[in-house]
């Protein structure tokens, strides 16, 4: 006798996606106790992070002071799970994080923070790398930087290179 099977299947939509955002800058503490948690993890070989840190450029004759960053949440999320399976379908992959700030980060203060894990360097080094590179690209995030100003700041949004 044969027994009913039952097919769910989910949508992007449907699924809960992990939220990559945080507020403000990402703390140091937060990266550090992110790398900590790895350690008991002895399947793994290697991790590659990258941290991407609001530069205090020359703009206009006035310098950078922040990044006001803002998205298209609901799109980004989804776009940063798809991006998240094509790595991991690529890519021998142990674990992926990805955490990008919104809101106000200061020059000198971390706004992205990108962390694989595998068990040999060249699948971390390379899937990180094109993680960065897709955020980039694919990612509807824009950042508007605050400029210093003789009274007041200004704002200019940011082009990405």
């Amino acid at each position: 006798m044969e027994k009913n099977k039952t097919i769910i299947l989910t949508t992007v939509a449907e699924k809960k996606l992990k939220n990559i955002f945080i507020q403000g800058p990402i703390q140091a503490s937060f990266i550090a106790e992110s790398i900590q948690k790895h350690s008991n993890k002895t399947g793994i070989g290697a991790h590659s992070i990258f941290l991407g840190q609001v530069r205090s450029d020359a703009v206009d004759d006035q310098q950078v002071l922040a990044i006001q960053y803002t998205c298209y949440e609901a799109m980004a999320l989804e776009k940063m799970h798809t991006i998240r399976e094509k790595i991991f379908e690529k890519y021998q992959l142990t674990c992926m994080h990805v955490h990008h700030s919104l809101g106000r980060v200061n020059a000198g203060e971390i706004s992205l923070f990108v962390f694989t894990s595998s068990e040999h360097r060249k699948a971390a080094i390379e899937a990180c790398s094109e993680v960065v590179e897709r955020i980039k690209n694919e990612l509807p995030v824009w950042g508007k930087e605050i400029l210093s100003g003789t009274e007041v700041e200004r704002s200019k949004w940011k082009e990405n290179n």
